[in-house]
C-alpha cells in the first residue's frame, strides 16, 4: 500500500539544501524541473559509487602506516594512519587462529570487544590464512605470546590481515549507504551525506564499528518498510557488536507509545534480544569468563582518550571509575527522560532518527572514552535526522579537528605534551567536539519542537517517511495549522 507522499517525486537536494544549491553551480546549476533520470545512474547507484570512492580514499590514508609494516612508534600517529586491526591479529592470537574467549590458559590478551566483533576478526584471519596457504603454526606456539610477531612470515600476515578486513568492512559501508539510501523512499539523495561524509573517510579503518553503523542503518531501514521484528533483529546483531544500537529501542518506544503502536515495539524487542542471545549463547557457554570481559573491562576502566573525564583528571582532581560510572548513568537517565518528555510532548511525532541521535549524543558526552571512530556512530543518525550539509558539515568540522588532535597527543607532538604538562590544545579539541555535537543535538530539538524547521518535513507534504501508512482520516484533527514556510500546504499536524 502506498501513500499520497510515495506518489510525489524525490526531493532534489540542489532545489532544498542551499549548500548543494550553491556546489552546483560549478556544474551548470540546479537540476531541471523537466530533466529526465539517467537510465543507469539512478541516485542509489550514485551514492554507492561514491561511497566506494570514500572507502578507498581512507584506505589510501592508512598507505604511511602500511609502507611501514605496522611496525609501531610515532608514524602512526605523525602520519594520522593508526588502526586497532593489525594489532590484533598478534595481539589476541588469530596468527595462531585462536578462537575468539576460548583462551583459558592466558596465553593471549582476552578479545574486549562484543562477540560479532569476535566473529568477524576471526573470520578476516581464517581469510588471511587461507590466502597465506595455511602456515604452519608450530613455530608460533614456541614463542611466547607477545613475541609472536617477530616469527618470519607473520608481519606479512598482519599487513595482508589488515587488507583482508579492509574489504570484508567495506562491504559493511555500502550496505550501510543503500539502506540509508532507501529508508525515506522521496529523498535517497540524503544517503550522500554519508557517502560523502569526511568522517567516514577518515575513521572507517580505525576499529570495527561499521559493522554496528551498518546494523543501525539496516534497523531504520527495516522499520520505514513496516518490519518491526527485523528491525529488532538488526538492532540485536548491532548491539552485539557495540552497545549503542541497543539505544535505537529508546527511540522506538516513544514512537511507539505516541501512535499506539505498542505490538510493533514489543516485536522489534523479541526480534532484538532473540537475535542477541543467539549469537552471544556460544561463547558464553564455551568461555563464560573472557565472553563478560567486555562488561567488566568497560566498567573498571577509568577516564580514557577524548573524554571530558580526562580533561578533568589531567586538571589535578580526583578521578574513579566508579564515581564516573554512576554520574554517567545518572546524567544519561536524566537524558532518556528528557527525550521521552521531548517525545511525548512535541507538537508532532519525532522522527525516530532525531530521537536516536539525541540519545546517542546524550551517552557519549559523558562516556569514560570517546574514541576517535566513534564519530560513526552518529553518521546515520545525523544524516536521517539532519539532512543538511551545513549543519553536518559544521559538525563534522569538529571530529576532523578531534580525529588528528588525537593522534598529535598520543604522539606527543605539542609543546605541551613534549615536556610532560598537560596537552591544552588536545583539550581544546575535545571541548569543540563535544560542543559541535551538542549543538547539531540542539539543532535537532528546534526540529521537534518547530516542525516547519525539519528538511523532511518542511514541505508540509510529508509527515515521518520511516511510518508505514497510516489510515486516512476521516474528521479534521484539532490544532492544525498551514505553515507559511511550505508555500500554504496544511502542516505541523499533532499526532
Amino acid at each position: 500500500m502506498s501513500t499520497d507522499s510515495e506518489k510525489l517525486p524525490l526531493v532534489r537536494p540542489t532545489h532544498e539544501d542551499p549548500v548543494a544549491t550553491a556546489a552546483s553551480e560549478g556544474i551548470g546549476g540546479p537540476v531541471g524541473e523537466h530533466a529526465a533520470p539517467h537510465p543507469f545512474w539512478t541516485p542509489v547507484r550514485v551514492i554507492l559509487a561514491v561511497t566506494c570512492v570514500v572507502l578507498m580514499l581512507g584506505m589510501l590514508q592508512k598507505t604511511p602506516c602500511v609502507q611501514a609494516h605496522w611496525t609501531g612508534g610515532n608514524e602512526r600517529y605523525a602520519a594520522a594512519c593508526y588502526s586497532d586491526v593489525p594489532y590484533l591479529y598478534t595481539g589476541r592470537g588469530f596468527a595462531e587462529r585462536s578462537v575468539p574467549y576460548s583462551d583459558t590458559g592466558g596465553r593471549y590478551q582476552v578479545m574486549e570487544y562484543p562477540v560479532v566483533i569476535g566473529y568477524f576478526a576471526y573470520g578476516a584471519a581464517l581469510v588471511t590464512h587461507a590466502l597465506s596457504g595455511w602456515p604452519d603454526l608450530t613455530a608460533r606456539s614456541a614463542v611466547p605470546g607477545d613475541q609472536v610477531f617477530s616469527v618470519p612470515g607473520v608481519a606479512a600476515e598482519s599487513w595482508l590481515y589488515f587488507q583482508v578486513t579492509a574489504v570484508l568492512l567495506a562491504g559493511f559501508g555500502l550496505l550501510a549507504a543503500w539502506f540509508l539510501a532507501g529508508t525515506h523512499r522521496r529523498r535517497p539523495w540524503d544517503a550522500m551525506l554519508f557517502a560523502a561524509s569526511p568522517a567516514l573517510l577518515l575513521a572507517w579503518l580505525v576499529n570495527w564499528d561499521l559493522l554496528a553503523v551498518a546494523a543501525v542503518a539496516g534497523a531504520l531501514w527495516a522499520w520505514s518498510r513496516g518490519r518491526p521484528l527485523l528491525s529488532g533483529v538488526l538492532i540485536g546483531l548491532g548491539t552485539a557488536a557495540k552497545l549503542y544500537p541497543l539505544f535505537l529501542l529508546g527511540a522506538l518506544l516513544v514512537v511507539c507509545l505516541r501512535r499506539r503502536r505498542l505490538p510493533a515495539f514489543g516485536w522489534a524487542v523479541l526480534g532484538a534480544v532473540g537475535a542477541w542471545l543467539l549469537v552471544n549463547l556460544p561463547p558464553m557457554l564455551y568461555g563464560f569468563e573472557q565472553w563478560k570481559v567486555f562488561w567488566s573491562f568497560n566498567g573498571e576502566r577509568g577516564a580514557d582518550l577524548g573524554s571530558l573525564w580526562l580533561i578533568w583528571q589531567q586538571a589535578g582532581h580526583t578521578v574513579t571509575s566508579s564515581g564516573i560510572n554512576l554520574a554517567s548513568w545518572i546524567w544519561f537517565g536524566a537524558v532518556c527522560v528528557a527525550v521521552l518528555a521531548l517525545g511525548l510532548l512535541a507538537p508532532r511525532t519525532p522522527r525516530i532518527p532525531q530521537l536516536a541521535l539525541l540519545i546517542v549524543v546524550g551517552f557519549l558526552v559523558v562516556n569514560k572514552v570517546y574514541s576517535p571512530q566513534y564519530v560513526l556512530w552518529l553518521l546515520p543518525l545525523a544524516v536521517l535526522a539532519r539532512p543538511r550539509w551545513r549543519d553536518l558539515l559544521i559538525w563534522q568540522g569538529a571530529e576532523v579537528l578531534y580525529f588528528f588532535a588525537v593522534w598529535f597527543y598520543l604522539g606527543q607532538f605539542t609543546a605541551s605534551a613534549a615536556s610532560g604538562q598537560p596537552d591544552h590544545a588536545y583539550w581544546i579539541a575535545i571541548l569543540v567536539r563535544v560542543a559541535a555535537e551538542l549543538w547539531l543535538a540542539g539543532v535537532v530539538v528546534r526540529d521537534i519542537l518547530a516542525p516547519w524547521h525539519d528538511p523532511v518535513r518542511a514541505d508540509g507534504l510529508t509527515d515521518d517517511p520511516m511510518e508505514p501508512p497510516r489510515a486516512a482520516r476521516t474528521r479534521p484533527v484539532p490544532g492544525r495549522r498551514v505553515n507559511r514556510h511550505a508555500g500554504g500546504q496544511q502542516a505541523d499536524v499533532p499526532s
